[in-house]
């Protein structure tokens, strides 16, 4: 008996519909963030280019906005591959049509307007707070390593640093003295020996050289601050010090990039380390991201109250004038200057951050009954704070607040290295995938409906 099946014709003619808008579902990804954009001011991004004059017109901003946002949504980062993309993918092909942009174009919008990520992530704000997603009961602040676009293997240490240069410097010596016999030996003798050799043996090592004398400058001078910052902070608290900020010196250990110095050495989730960058993020119970950041410091500490501060100015600016009702954090948050900062601060009304590590599913003890005794330590206040019924309840609602969003991001959307070099383009492309976070959940929200 033979087998039949369906109809099979790849070499066949036939039309596409006659609008693109029939090419998918109407609850389309695509569509929702055509309808978004056209809702959100653009107007920095467009006055961008009043200032260039002559050449091809450029793409419309507005296309090339819904092309980052609908390839990022879709785990699609790299330029290239969103090119692709415009040509195989029909969700794609219906935002750029039949003009698909270069590579190169893409690139480089991308990098032009990364500055103006934060209206447009203050304005997706405004749509969440509008789909009743933007509600501060509860927020939770921690961070994530994002492995930057760097190679560990082109770092160096500063205790490395000064015995490479002084070999370089000397087989650069070396490479000269055998220039100069080169010039002065007899031709028929010598020859061309080396003539085209020498020069490109100069120029790696020349190279090499100077990009270890600025790294290690960069490592000294970042040392003179911070021993700086010391002085400036014991004599406003009007305490002596013997500090010398000319006579600091950085660790030994103290590690520069060469590909991208803004990036550091960080240990990661696996237990190993990396070239990375400390992205830093702020949600609410609806897993809304309200600030989002990127550092080069490894710990968290230093985070603490500039993410409080940049999520209530966010919170601010998209119209959201309610009070925190609890903010929690990892132990690795914790100071006595935080804790202080966050329970003095009028838009919170409590604050749990933890003040050690403990296993998941180690039971928290019960907090002591009556009066706390007047002598504890912030410390001790905290962890006694921690322990209450409300405390443990608190905490125990970070779990599925924010550790979920990095989850989301990184295995979801697939956003696991950075594309941009520098600590101001990596803050700019993490603004980038946390306004899509957010857009994603605008979208599965079902708030399209009532547009």
């Amino acid at each position: 008996m033979t087998r039949k099946f369906r109809e099979w014709q790849p070499d066949a003619g036939w039309l596409f519909p006659p609008s693109p808008r029939d090419w998918l579902p109407e609850d389309h990804l695509v569509y929702f963030l055509l309808d978004v954009t056209a809702q959100i001011d653009i107007s920095p991004i467009v006055d961008d280019y009043a200032s260039d004059y002559g050449g091809q017109p450029p793409f419309h901003p507005r296309m090339m906005l819904v092309l980052l946002l609908y390839a990022y949504s879709s785990g699609v980062f790299s330029s290239r591959k969103i090119m692709q993309r415009c040509v195989t993918d029909a969700a794609f092909r219906v935002v750029v049509g039949e003009d698909i942009p270069n590579f190169r174009r893409i690139a480089e919008f991308r990098a032009r307007h990364l500055k103006h990520l934060q209206p447009l992530f203050l304005e997706v704000l405004v749509l969440c707070r509008e789909a009743g997603l933007l509600k501060v009961g509860r927020l939770s602040l921690d961070g994530t390593k994002v492995k930057a676009n760097a190679s560990r293997n082109k770092a160096m240490s500063y205790d490395r640093m000064g015995p490479e240069a002084e070999r370089l410097q000397q087989e650069i010596d070396a490479l000269l003295a055998r220039a100069d016999d080169a010039d002065t030996a007899d031709d028929d003798q010598f020859g061309d020996l080396s003539g085209d050799e020498i020069p490109d043996e100069l120029k790696r090592r020349e190279s090499r050289l100077k990009k270890i004398l600025e790294a290690k400058a960069a490592l000294e001078e970042a040392a003179r601050q911070k021993a700086q910052d010391h002085v400036d902070k014991m004599e406003a608290e009007g305490r002596n010090h013997r500090t010398n900020p000319d006579e600091a010196v950085p660790d030994s250990k103290a590690q520069r990039n060469f590909t991208d110095p803004e990036s550091k050495i960080m240990k990661t989730s696996n237990k190993g380390f990396d070239q990375c960058g400390n992205a830093q993020a702020v949600a609410n119970e609806q897993q809304i991201i309200i600030a989002a950041d990127v550092t080069g410091q490894a710990n968290d500490v230093r985070q603490t109250v500039p993410m409080t501060e940049q999520a209530i100015d966010n919170l601010n600016e998209a119209g959201v004038t309610e009070n925190i009702g609890a903010f929690t954090a990892d132990a690795g948050y914790f100071s006595e200057e935080n804790m202080d900062a966050l329970d003095a601060h009028d838009r919170i009304d409590a604050v749990f951050i933890a003040t050690g590590r403990q296993k998941h599913h180690d039971k928290v003890p019960d907090s002591p009954k009556g009066r706390p005794p007047k002598d504890l330590t912030a410390k001790q206040k905290m962890a006694r704070r921690n322990r209450t019924k409300k405390g443990r309840a608190e905490y125990a609602r970070r779990k599925v607040i924010i550790e979920p969003v990095f989850g989301q991001i990184k295995a979801g959307q697939g956003f696991r290295n950075f594309l941009l070099r520098g600590l101001e383009k990596m803050q700019g492309e993490w603004k980038l995938v946390c306004l899509t976070h957010n857009l994603l959940k605008l979208f599965r929200s079902g708030a399209q409906a009532a547009w």
